[in-house]
Protein backbone atom coordinates (compact mmCIF):
# COMPACT_ATOMS: atom_id res chain seq x y z
CA UNK A 1 0.00 0.00 0.00
CA UNK A 2 2.96 2.01 1.03
CA UNK A 3 4.08 2.11 -2.90
CA UNK A 4 0.87 3.48 -4.05
CA UNK A 5 0.31 6.48 -5.17
CA UNK A 6 -1.60 8.97 -2.68
CA UNK A 7 -4.65 9.23 -4.57
CA UNK A 8 -4.83 5.53 -5.04
CA UNK A 9 -4.45 5.03 -1.34
CA UNK A 10 -6.71 7.37 -0.35
CA UNK A 11 -9.81 5.71 -2.66
CA UNK A 12 -8.80 2.27 -1.72
CA UNK A 13 -9.47 3.75 2.07
CA UNK A 14 -12.31 5.38 0.94
CA UNK A 15 -13.98 2.34 -0.60
CA UNK A 16 -13.08 0.06 2.04
CA UNK A 17 -14.83 2.17 4.55
CA UNK A 18 -17.80 2.28 2.07
CA UNK A 19 -17.65 -1.87 1.45
CA UNK A 20 -17.09 -2.20 5.22
CA UNK A 21 -20.04 0.25 6.60
CA UNK A 22 -22.23 -1.74 3.27
CA UNK A 23 -21.38 -5.13 4.50
CA UNK A 24 -22.19 -4.35 8.24
CA UNK A 25 -25.37 -2.58 6.54
CA UNK A 26 -26.20 -5.95 4.91
CA UNK A 27 -25.98 -8.23 7.31
CA UNK A 28 -27.96 -5.87 9.48
CA UNK A 29 -30.88 -5.85 7.62
CA UNK A 30 -30.42 -9.51 6.71
CA UNK A 31 -30.69 -10.28 10.23
CA UNK A 32 -33.77 -7.83 11.19
CA UNK A 33 -35.29 -9.45 7.70
CA UNK A 34 -34.71 -13.20 9.21
CA UNK A 35 -36.13 -12.41 12.67
CA UNK A 36 -39.19 -10.82 11.12
CA UNK A 37 -40.04 -13.39 9.24
CA UNK A 38 -39.38 -16.13 11.79
CA UNK A 39 -41.24 -14.45 14.17
CA UNK A 40 -44.29 -13.34 12.12
CA UNK A 41 -44.44 -16.22 10.27
CA UNK A 42 -45.00 -16.39 6.57
CA UNK A 43 -48.45 -14.68 6.00
CA UNK A 44 -48.35 -12.27 8.36
CA UNK A 45 -44.99 -11.25 7.10
CA UNK A 46 -45.40 -11.51 3.59
CA UNK A 47 -48.63 -8.75 4.30
CA UNK A 48 -45.64 -6.72 5.97
CA UNK A 49 -43.45 -7.16 3.13
CA UNK A 50 -46.15 -6.43 0.42
CA UNK A 51 -46.89 -3.05 1.99
CA UNK A 52 -43.53 -2.01 2.80
CA UNK A 53 -42.73 -2.60 -0.42
CA UNK A 54 -46.04 -0.65 -1.69
CA UNK A 55 -44.68 2.14 0.16
CA UNK A 56 -41.56 2.02 -1.17
CA UNK A 57 -42.39 1.82 -4.51
CA UNK A 58 -44.08 4.98 -4.33
CA UNK A 59 -41.49 6.54 -2.43
CA UNK A 60 -39.31 7.91 -5.11
CA UNK A 61 -42.05 10.44 -6.19
CA UNK A 62 -41.01 12.46 -2.96
CA UNK A 63 -38.10 14.78 -4.63
CA UNK A 64 -38.39 13.21 -8.08
CA UNK A 65 -34.69 12.01 -8.78
CA UNK A 66 -33.60 15.43 -7.18
CA UNK A 67 -30.84 13.77 -4.91
CA UNK A 68 -29.68 12.08 -8.40
CA UNK A 69 -29.81 15.03 -9.95
CA UNK A 70 -27.95 17.43 -7.63
CA UNK A 71 -24.55 15.19 -8.42
CA UNK A 72 -25.37 15.69 -12.26
CA UNK A 73 -25.43 19.80 -11.87
CA UNK A 74 -23.05 20.33 -9.63
CA UNK A 75 -20.45 17.70 -11.61
CA UNK A 76 -20.89 19.96 -14.69
CA UNK A 77 -21.58 23.20 -12.95
CA UNK A 78 -19.29 23.13 -9.82
CA UNK A 79 -20.32 26.05 -7.38
CA UNK A 80 -22.71 27.29 -10.04
CA UNK A 81 -24.86 24.34 -8.55
CA UNK A 82 -26.01 26.82 -5.32
CA UNK A 83 -28.32 28.22 -7.43
CA UNK A 84 -30.78 25.22 -7.62
CA UNK A 85 -31.02 25.20 -4.46
CA UNK A 86 -33.60 27.39 -3.53
CA UNK A 87 -36.28 25.78 -6.52
CA UNK A 88 -34.71 22.40 -4.35
CA UNK A 89 -36.47 22.89 -1.25
CA UNK A 90 -40.00 23.95 -3.01
CA UNK A 91 -39.80 21.38 -5.34
CA UNK A 92 -39.45 18.91 -1.79
CA UNK A 93 -41.82 20.25 -0.41
CA UNK A 94 -44.66 19.26 -3.02
CA UNK A 95 -43.34 16.34 -4.28
CA UNK A 96 -43.25 15.24 -0.97
CA UNK A 97 -47.15 16.21 -0.20
CA UNK A 98 -48.49 14.38 -3.36
CA UNK A 99 -46.47 11.37 -1.90
CA UNK A 100 -48.19 11.32 0.91
CA UNK A 101 -51.46 11.85 -0.44
CA UNK A 102 -51.10 8.84 -3.03
CA UNK A 103 -50.23 6.66 -0.24
CA UNK A 104 -52.94 7.46 2.21
CA UNK A 105 -55.37 7.35 -1.36
CA UNK A 106 -54.49 4.09 -2.06
CA UNK A 107 -54.64 2.83 1.39
CA UNK A 108 -58.40 4.11 1.34
CA UNK A 109 -59.12 3.30 -2.33
CA UNK A 110 -57.19 0.47 -3.73
CA UNK A 111 -55.76 -1.66 -1.34
CA UNK A 112 -57.21 -4.89 0.30
CA UNK A 113 -58.81 -3.84 3.89
CA UNK A 114 -55.90 -5.99 5.74
CA UNK A 115 -53.24 -4.07 4.13
CA UNK A 116 -54.33 -0.73 5.38
CA UNK A 117 -53.75 -0.20 8.80
CA UNK A 118 -50.28 -1.23 7.81
CA UNK A 119 -49.91 1.41 5.37
CA UNK A 120 -51.41 3.90 6.50
CA UNK A 121 -48.84 3.36 9.33
CA UNK A 122 -45.56 2.87 7.06
CA UNK A 123 -46.69 6.64 5.95
CA UNK A 124 -43.72 8.67 7.85
CA UNK A 125 -40.80 5.80 5.53
CA UNK A 126 -41.35 8.03 2.67
CA UNK A 127 -39.72 10.94 4.96
CA UNK A 128 -37.27 9.15 6.07
CA UNK A 129 -35.80 7.46 2.42
CA UNK A 130 -36.11 11.05 1.10
CA UNK A 131 -34.39 12.52 4.13
CA UNK A 132 -31.76 9.37 3.75
CA UNK A 133 -30.85 9.88 0.19
CA UNK A 134 -30.75 13.81 0.25
CA UNK A 135 -28.25 13.94 2.73
CA UNK A 136 -26.21 10.80 0.91
CA UNK A 137 -25.98 13.41 -2.01
CA UNK A 138 -24.80 16.00 -0.06
CA UNK A 139 -22.09 13.72 1.79
CA UNK A 140 -21.00 12.40 -1.92
CA UNK A 141 -20.31 15.94 -3.59
CA UNK A 142 -18.22 17.06 -0.20
CA UNK A 143 -16.61 13.15 -0.59
CA UNK A 144 -17.10 12.79 2.96
CA UNK A 145 -16.72 8.84 2.59
CA UNK A 146 -16.31 8.49 6.20
CA UNK A 147 -19.49 10.30 7.32
CA UNK A 148 -21.67 8.63 4.37
CA UNK A 149 -20.52 5.21 5.34
CA UNK A 150 -21.90 6.40 9.13
CA UNK A 151 -25.03 7.52 7.52
CA UNK A 152 -26.18 4.66 5.53
CA UNK A 153 -25.47 2.38 9.09
CA UNK A 154 -28.62 4.67 10.35
CA UNK A 155 -31.36 3.13 9.35
CA UNK A 156 -30.58 -0.60 9.23
CA UNK A 157 -28.86 -0.78 12.57
CA UNK A 158 -32.15 0.71 14.15
CA UNK A 159 -34.30 -1.29 12.21
CA UNK A 160 -33.11 -4.63 13.79
CA UNK A 161 -33.36 -3.21 17.31
CA UNK A 162 -36.77 -3.12 16.54
CA UNK A 163 -36.43 -6.83 15.44
CA UNK A 164 -34.92 -7.49 18.41
CA UNK A 165 -37.77 -6.46 20.20
CA UNK A 166 -40.69 -8.45 18.45
CA UNK A 167 -37.77 -11.52 19.48
CA UNK A 168 -37.89 -10.44 23.29
CA UNK A 169 -42.09 -9.97 23.31
CA UNK A 170 -43.43 -12.28 21.28
CA UNK A 171 -47.05 -10.82 21.53
CA UNK A 172 -45.89 -8.20 19.46
CA UNK A 173 -47.23 -8.34 15.71
CA UNK A 174 -46.78 -6.81 11.94
CA UNK A 175 -48.65 -3.08 13.09
CA UNK A 176 -45.73 -2.80 16.08
CA UNK A 177 -43.02 -3.61 13.50
CA UNK A 178 -44.79 -1.04 11.59
CA UNK A 179 -44.88 1.89 14.09
CA UNK A 180 -40.51 1.18 14.68
CA UNK A 181 -39.89 1.84 10.99
CA UNK A 182 -41.62 4.66 10.96
CA UNK A 183 -40.13 5.83 14.24
CA UNK A 184 -37.06 5.41 12.96
CA UNK A 185 -37.83 7.55 9.45
CA UNK A 186 -39.28 10.34 11.84
CA UNK A 187 -36.01 10.44 13.30
CA UNK A 188 -33.81 10.35 10.72
CA UNK A 189 -35.62 13.23 8.81
CA UNK A 190 -34.86 14.96 11.91
CA UNK A 191 -31.52 14.53 11.96
CA UNK A 192 -31.28 15.48 8.38
CA UNK A 193 -33.37 18.05 9.00
CA UNK A 194 -30.90 20.90 10.47
CA UNK A 195 -27.69 19.25 7.53
CA UNK A 196 -30.27 20.45 4.74
CA UNK A 197 -31.13 23.56 5.89
CA UNK A 198 -27.80 24.47 6.07
CA UNK A 199 -27.32 23.61 2.63
CA UNK A 200 -29.78 25.05 1.30
CA UNK A 201 -28.06 28.51 3.12
CA UNK A 202 -25.11 27.17 1.04
CA UNK A 203 -23.34 25.41 3.18
CA UNK A 204 -21.69 22.49 0.69
CA UNK A 205 -18.42 21.92 1.31
CA UNK A 206 -18.52 21.45 -2.57
CA UNK A 207 -15.28 18.92 -2.99
CA UNK A 208 -12.88 18.82 -6.51
CA UNK A 209 -14.23 22.38 -8.21
CA UNK A 210 -11.90 24.73 -5.64
CA UNK A 211 -12.73 27.31 -3.54
CA UNK A 212 -16.33 28.45 -3.11
CA UNK A 213 -16.90 31.74 -5.35
CA UNK A 214 -19.04 34.77 -3.48
CA UNK A 215 -22.57 34.59 -3.56
CA UNK A 216 -22.61 37.61 -6.07
CA UNK A 217 -20.78 35.37 -8.59
CA UNK A 218 -23.31 32.74 -8.51
CA UNK A 219 -25.93 32.65 -11.54
CA UNK A 220 -29.90 33.35 -11.37
CA UNK A 221 -32.11 31.09 -9.28
CA UNK A 222 -33.80 29.12 -11.72
CA UNK A 223 -37.42 28.73 -11.44
CA UNK A 224 -38.91 25.53 -9.99
CA UNK A 225 -40.44 24.56 -13.41
CA UNK A 226 -36.93 24.69 -14.93
CA UNK A 227 -36.03 22.20 -12.41
CA UNK A 228 -38.60 19.97 -13.06
CA UNK A 229 -37.31 20.57 -17.28
CA UNK A 230 -34.00 19.29 -16.21
CA UNK A 231 -34.26 16.59 -13.44
CA UNK A 232 -38.18 14.54 -14.82
CA UNK A 233 -36.16 11.83 -16.08
CA UNK A 234 -33.67 11.56 -12.93
CA UNK A 235 -37.01 11.21 -11.18
CA UNK A 236 -38.89 8.95 -13.20
CA UNK A 237 -35.69 6.59 -13.79
CA UNK A 238 -35.45 6.65 -9.59
CA UNK A 239 -39.69 6.07 -9.76
CA UNK A 240 -39.71 3.03 -12.04
CA UNK A 241 -36.58 1.40 -10.06
CA UNK A 242 -38.58 0.07 -7.20
CA UNK A 243 -41.64 -1.07 -9.42
CA UNK A 244 -39.33 -2.63 -11.85
CA UNK A 245 -37.26 -4.51 -8.64
CA UNK A 246 -40.11 -5.07 -6.02
CA UNK A 247 -43.69 -5.18 -7.78
CA UNK A 248 -43.21 -8.95 -7.72
CA UNK A 249 -43.44 -9.10 -4.13
CA UNK A 250 -46.92 -6.28 -3.98
CA UNK A 251 -48.37 -8.59 -7.44
CA UNK A 252 -47.64 -12.07 -5.44
CA UNK A 253 -50.23 -10.41 -2.59
CA UNK A 254 -53.09 -9.52 -4.76
CA UNK A 255 -52.58 -12.74 -7.20
CA UNK A 256 -51.80 -15.38 -4.72
CA UNK A 257 -51.40 -14.77 -1.05
CA UNK A 258 -49.45 -13.26 1.61
CA UNK A 259 -48.05 -16.42 2.25
CA UNK A 260 -45.85 -16.71 -1.43
CA UNK A 261 -44.90 -12.90 -1.47
CA UNK A 262 -43.41 -13.56 1.95
CA UNK A 263 -41.29 -16.23 0.42
CA UNK A 264 -40.36 -13.85 -2.19
CA UNK A 265 -39.90 -10.66 0.05
CA UNK A 266 -36.90 -13.17 1.77
CA UNK A 267 -35.58 -13.96 -1.52
CA UNK A 268 -35.72 -10.52 -2.78
CA UNK A 269 -34.25 -9.76 0.52
CA UNK A 270 -31.60 -11.52 -0.21
CA UNK A 271 -30.23 -10.33 -3.72
CA UNK A 272 -31.28 -6.91 -2.59
CA UNK A 273 -28.58 -7.14 0.13
CA UNK A 274 -26.24 -8.42 -2.75
CA UNK A 275 -27.06 -5.90 -4.90
CA UNK A 276 -25.45 -3.53 -2.08
CA UNK A 277 -21.92 -4.30 -3.78
CA UNK A 278 -22.28 -2.55 -7.21
CA UNK A 279 -24.34 -0.01 -6.03
CA UNK A 280 -21.47 1.21 -2.70
CA UNK A 281 -19.13 1.37 -5.57
CA UNK A 282 -20.94 3.27 -8.66
CA UNK A 283 -23.40 5.21 -6.47
CA UNK A 284 -21.71 5.78 -2.94
CA UNK A 285 -18.25 6.19 -4.14
CA UNK A 286 -18.09 6.63 -7.89
CA UNK A 287 -20.83 8.62 -9.13
CA UNK A 288 -20.44 12.52 -8.28
CA UNK A 289 -16.49 12.13 -9.59
CA UNK A 290 -17.93 10.38 -12.81
CA UNK A 291 -19.74 13.47 -13.72
CA UNK A 292 -17.34 16.05 -12.61
CA UNK A 293 -14.69 13.19 -15.17
CA UNK A 294 -17.48 13.05 -18.01
CA UNK A 295 -17.04 16.80 -18.26
CA UNK A 296 -13.71 17.88 -17.23
CA UNK A 297 -11.57 14.60 -17.65
CA UNK A 298 -13.34 12.17 -20.52
CA UNK A 299 -9.88 10.12 -20.25
CA UNK A 300 -10.06 9.10 -16.60
CA UNK A 301 -14.04 8.47 -17.44
CA UNK A 302 -13.71 6.12 -19.93
CA UNK A 303 -10.56 4.26 -17.94
CA UNK A 304 -12.90 3.63 -15.47
CA UNK A 305 -15.85 2.25 -16.97
CA UNK A 306 -13.53 -0.30 -18.76
CA UNK A 307 -11.85 -1.48 -16.21
CA UNK A 308 -14.96 -1.37 -13.67
CA UNK A 309 -17.11 -3.33 -16.20
CA UNK A 310 -14.28 -6.28 -16.48
CA UNK A 311 -14.27 -6.53 -12.30
CA UNK A 312 -17.70 -6.39 -12.09
CA UNK A 313 -18.68 -9.00 -14.31
CA UNK A 314 -15.81 -11.29 -12.76
CA UNK A 315 -17.48 -10.93 -9.03
CA UNK A 316 -20.70 -10.83 -10.15
CA UNK A 317 -20.03 -14.32 -11.41
CA UNK A 318 -18.10 -15.53 -8.60
CA UNK A 319 -20.76 -13.74 -5.98
CA UNK A 320 -23.59 -15.73 -8.19
CA UNK A 321 -21.71 -19.10 -7.49
CA UNK A 322 -21.67 -18.41 -4.26
CA UNK A 323 -25.50 -17.92 -3.72
CA UNK A 324 -26.09 -21.19 -5.22
CA UNK A 325 -23.74 -23.08 -3.05
CA UNK A 326 -24.66 -21.45 0.19
CA UNK A 327 -28.27 -20.98 -0.26
CA UNK A 328 -29.26 -25.15 0.60
CA UNK A 329 -27.87 -25.13 3.86
CA UNK A 330 -27.86 -21.38 4.76
CA UNK A 331 -31.36 -20.45 4.23
CA UNK A 332 -33.12 -23.02 6.65
CA UNK A 333 -30.52 -22.42 9.33
CA UNK A 334 -31.10 -18.42 9.44
CA UNK A 335 -35.22 -18.65 8.45
CA UNK A 336 -36.52 -21.81 9.58
CA UNK A 337 -37.74 -24.72 7.41
CA UNK A 338 -40.81 -23.12 6.57
CA UNK A 339 -38.80 -20.98 4.08
CA UNK A 340 -37.09 -24.06 2.43
CA UNK A 341 -39.14 -22.80 -1.13
CA UNK A 342 -36.64 -19.23 -0.67
CA UNK A 343 -34.21 -21.77 -1.46
CA UNK A 344 -35.24 -22.56 -5.00
CA UNK A 345 -36.48 -18.79 -5.83
CA UNK A 346 -32.70 -18.07 -5.04
CA UNK A 347 -31.51 -20.19 -7.68
CA UNK A 348 -33.53 -19.28 -10.26
CA UNK A 349 -32.53 -15.07 -9.01
CA UNK A 350 -28.75 -16.05 -8.91
CA UNK A 351 -28.71 -15.79 -12.33
CA UNK A 352 -29.65 -11.85 -12.14
CA UNK A 353 -26.26 -11.24 -10.21
CA UNK A 354 -23.36 -11.08 -12.91
CA UNK A 355 -26.56 -9.26 -15.08
CA UNK A 356 -26.97 -6.80 -12.56
CA UNK A 357 -23.46 -6.46 -11.83
CA UNK A 358 -22.29 -5.78 -15.22
CA UNK A 359 -25.63 -3.59 -16.28
CA UNK A 360 -24.50 -1.34 -13.31
CA UNK A 361 -21.11 -0.75 -15.10
CA UNK A 362 -22.57 -0.59 -18.14
CA UNK A 363 -24.84 1.96 -17.45
CA UNK A 364 -22.44 4.42 -15.44
CA UNK A 365 -21.51 5.82 -18.85
CA UNK A 366 -25.28 7.22 -19.56
CA UNK A 367 -24.91 10.42 -17.30
CA UNK A 368 -26.20 13.40 -19.08
CA UNK A 369 -29.84 14.82 -19.57
CA UNK A 370 -30.48 13.10 -23.10
CA UNK A 371 -28.38 9.39 -21.47
CA UNK A 372 -31.28 9.70 -18.64
CA UNK A 373 -34.46 10.11 -21.11
CA UNK A 374 -33.11 6.90 -22.53
CA UNK A 375 -32.51 5.19 -19.40
CA UNK A 376 -36.14 5.99 -18.46
CA UNK A 377 -37.61 4.47 -21.46
CA UNK A 378 -35.36 1.25 -21.01
CA UNK A 379 -36.33 1.11 -17.34
CA UNK A 380 -39.92 1.88 -18.29
CA UNK A 381 -39.90 -1.40 -20.86
CA UNK A 382 -38.22 -3.30 -18.48
CA UNK A 383 -40.82 -2.36 -15.77
CA UNK A 384 -43.74 -3.71 -18.24
CA UNK A 385 -41.79 -6.92 -18.86
CA UNK A 386 -41.63 -7.72 -15.41
CA UNK A 387 -45.68 -6.75 -14.78
CA UNK A 388 -46.48 -8.02 -17.87
CA UNK A 389 -44.40 -11.46 -16.93
CA UNK A 390 -45.85 -11.91 -13.21
CA UNK A 391 -49.30 -11.49 -14.30
CA UNK A 392 -48.46 -14.36 -17.06
CA UNK A 393 -46.75 -16.52 -14.65
CA UNK A 394 -47.83 -16.07 -10.76
CA UNK A 395 -51.18 -18.00 -10.82
CA UNK A 396 -49.63 -20.71 -12.39
CA UNK A 397 -46.02 -21.06 -10.73
CA UNK A 398 -46.15 -18.80 -7.80
CA UNK A 399 -43.21 -17.65 -6.54
CA UNK A 400 -41.20 -19.28 -9.06
CA UNK A 401 -42.95 -17.46 -11.87
CA UNK A 402 -42.08 -14.14 -10.03
CA UNK A 403 -38.67 -15.45 -10.10
CA UNK A 404 -38.53 -15.64 -14.04
CA UNK A 405 -40.15 -12.49 -14.38
CA UNK A 406 -37.36 -11.13 -12.79
CA UNK A 407 -35.03 -12.57 -14.52
CA UNK A 408 -36.60 -11.79 -17.62
CA UNK A 409 -36.66 -7.99 -16.65
CA UNK A 410 -32.66 -7.96 -15.67
CA UNK A 411 -32.04 -9.06 -18.95
CA UNK A 412 -34.41 -7.27 -20.59
CA UNK A 413 -32.92 -3.97 -18.59
CA UNK A 414 -28.91 -4.86 -19.47
CA UNK A 415 -29.33 -5.38 -22.97
CA UNK A 416 -31.20 -2.05 -23.36
CA UNK A 417 -28.10 -0.83 -21.13
CA UNK A 418 -25.97 -1.79 -23.98
CA UNK A 419 -27.70 -0.81 -26.66
CA UNK A 420 -27.64 2.63 -24.88
CA UNK A 421 -23.93 2.36 -25.00
CA UNK A 422 -24.09 1.30 -28.96
CA UNK A 423 -26.32 4.45 -29.44
CA UNK A 424 -24.34 7.27 -27.33
CA UNK A 425 -21.05 6.37 -27.44
CA UNK A 426 -20.26 3.79 -30.52
CA UNK A 427 -16.63 4.67 -31.06
CA UNK A 428 -15.99 3.23 -27.23
CA UNK A 429 -16.87 -0.06 -27.47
Amino acid sequence: MSRLPQGWRRALGAISVLWIATALGAVLAFLTQALLARELGPAEYGLFASSLATVTMVTPLAGFGLPQYWLQVYGVEGWQGNRWLTPSLRFIAGSTVLTLSLVMAWSFIGAPSDARPILLLLLPIVLGILAASLISSQLRLEERHYALALWQLTTPGSRMLVAVLLLLIPSLDGRFVAIGFSLISLVVAALALPRLMAMMRGGIQLHGHGPQPTAQMLGPSPSVARLWSQAWAYGLEATLYPIFFQISTVLLKYLNGNTQAGIFGIALGVMTAIYLIPSTVYQKFLLSKLHRWAVHDTAKFWRVYRHGAIAMLASGVFVALALVVVAPWLVPIVFGEKYKPVVRVLTVLAVCVPVRFLSTAVSSALLNEQHMRYRVVAMGLSAVMVVVFNVMLIPTYHEMGAAIATVAGEVSLLLAMYGGMRRFHARRI
